[in-house]
């Protein structure tokens, strides 16, 4: 496992004026032609000239106006974001965009990135696991539009968490197997799991859009548990010929009862596409999880 580091350089534009000057000749000047005719004055207007000599209809002509147009459309596009508290330390967080229906839309919270589509009517709810406990949801549809939105979470220290995001078809899962538990046993949790534990994962992001952004995190209720002992984990995928031969970069959070938030760039080389079918198991990218009874 290697951890890197990419940097942005940043690149100006200037903007140049460029000026032409014409140089103008054979120009000849000539006199108006004798003997015209006076110009007449049309009768049925009549003008008259304020203090500085600029035409103005007289009091007695009404010029007619353009007439009001009743259907002229209101724009109504405002982005509005409404958070409230969900069980687990999560927030729910909603976004209406009634100008931006089936359109991509990424969500930003302390690091995590995600992509997500609104619905028809620009609607989408979904629920994150928080990661601060003034935490911060930042919906971006591109091109500088947007909406903040905020809650307080006050429970946030009784949970310890670890996340994993990455672009693209990785198809990263986050393997928990609480208190000894084996693959497919009751304590065994990940997304695809048919058995519960005392922890919960959760998906977040979609990969049927342009350029996906996904997370997918596990929680584990540690304040309140009723075990003893240490949850094992591990980053797993399968090999297909979407990843296979690939070189993926991720990003890891874990977040322990009442420590701060740790973060690691990884750099993760998916095996060739002879290896397709098989499952590639990660050991050691991130910590397992201490648990002290209550």
């Amino acid at each position: 496992m290697s951890i890197q580091q990419a940097v942005l350089e940043p690149h100006g534009v200037s903007d140049v004026d460029d000026y032409a000057i014409f140089d103008v000749q054979g120009i000849t000047l000539t006199s108006a032609r004798p003997n015209l005719p006076a110009p007449r004055r049309l009768s049925h207007v009549s003008l008259e000239y304020d203090h500085v000599g600029r035409a103005m209809t007289s009091t007695h002509d009404v010029l007619p106006q353009t007439p009001f147009d009743p259907d002229i459309p209101q724009l109504g596009c405002a982005i509005t974001t409404t958070t409230t508290a969900a069980p687990m330390a999560n927030v729910a967080l909603s976004i209406d965009a009634p100008c931006y229906g089936n359109q991509r839309v990424t969500v930003h919270h302390s690091g995590l990135i995600f992509t997500e589509t609104t619905d028809l009517e620009g609607q989408l709810k979904v629920t994150i696991p928080a990661l601060s406990e003034n935490a911060v949801f930042v919906v971006d549809f591109g091109n500088g539009i947007g909406a903040v939105a905020m809650r307080q979470v006050e429970d946030l220290a009784e949970f310890g968490r670890v996340a994993l995001q990455w672009d693209g078809p990785a198809g990263f899962q986050i393997h928990a197997r609480e208190f000894g538990a084996g693959y497919g046993e009751t304590g065994h949790v990940w997304s695809g799991a048919t058995t519960q534990g005392q922890g919960m994962s959760t998906q977040l992001g979609i990969v049927d859009t342009l350029a996906p952004k996904l997370v997918e995190i596990y929680s584990y209720p540690m304040a309140g548990s009723d075990h003893s002992g240490s949850v094992a984990l591990s980053i797993e995928t399968e090999v297909t010929n979407d990843n296979c031969g690939r070189d993926f970069v991720a990003q890891s959070f874990e977040m322990r009862a009442g420590d701060p938030l740790r973060t690691r760039d990884l750099s993760l080389s998916m095996p060739n596409c002879t290896a397709t079918g098989d499952f590639l198991v990660l050991n050691n990218l991130v910590e397992d999880l201490k648990i002290a009874s209550k």
